[in-house]
């Protein structure tokens, strides 16, 4: 699916996405990623909270997407981030990607986690 939303901040907007990828900021990424204030990057799922917990300075909610399906945060995952300080919101992937864009539009202090489709 491609999406059509522009942050107003320079940060990246996802653009796109399908089976096993996601386009954001016009690059196509491969696999589970995290988008940060920092960047795009490979994320390692829900065993990988550092580079997450690490931009809570920056970050008040964290979107993540479970992948096709809604699906429940591992409770370690989301306390890890919750005590860094992190609110975090999960849903579908196409859910949490359209609802970055928003938020981001808005100029919410936002970052993305996903697991892909």
């Amino acid at each position: 699916m491609q999406m059509n939303e522009a942050p107003r901040d320079g940060r990246l907007a996802v653009d796109g996405y399908g089976p096993g990828f996601f386009r954001i900021g016009g690059r196509v990424h491969r696999g589970a990623v995290a988008v940060l204030p920092s960047g795009v990057l490979p994320w390692g799922g829900y065993g990988d909270t550092a580079p997450l917990a690490a931009a809570a300075g920056a970050v008040d909610v964290l979107l993540v997407g479970t992948g096709a399906q809604i699906a429940p945060l591992p409770e370690g995952f989301r306390a890890a981030l919750e005590g860094a300080g992190i609110a975090v919101e999960f849903m579908a992937s196409p859910a949490a990607c359209r609802t970055f864009n928003v938020l981001l539009a808005e100029g919410r202090r936002v970052a993305l986690a996903l697991i892909a489709l």
